[in-house]
């Protein structure tokens, strides 16, 4: 059974400033880009990022209080999950915008 990570805003609680802080920082935006082409949740560790697992804890954090990702247990494994739909119903647009952005950029910067 799936345990819920329970800091996460409800719909009625975004704060397009905190949204927007969340994705301005490189890491995060890596995470939503990653997020975002994958079939379904991720893990973690599941997830590539230059940074030791602590810091990236912190990064996972931030996305999840601003709404944009979900996070979940299975056994002892987080689940990450973009909020696509809730973040579509508030802010039209927006994460198919960044994720376009992201990929960009990401593509810009490979050797």
């Amino acid at each position: 059974m799936a345990r819920e990570v329970t800091d996460e805003p409800g719909i009625d609680s975004y704060d397009f400033t905190r949204v927007l802080a969340a994705v301005a920082d490189p890491i995060r935006l890596s995470i939503v880009r990653q997020l975002a082409e994958a079939d379904g949740a991720l893990t973690c560790g599941a997830i590539e990022l230059p940074i030791k697992a602590s810091t990236a804890t912190h990064h996972f954090t931030a996305l999840r209080q601003a709404g944009v990702l979900h996070q979940y247990y299975v056994g002892t494994s987080r689940m990450n999950l973009l909020r696509t739909d809730d973040l579509e119903r508030v802010y039209p647009g927006f994460l198919p915008s960044v994720v376009a952005g992201a990929s960009k950029t990401q593509t810009r910067s490979r050797p």
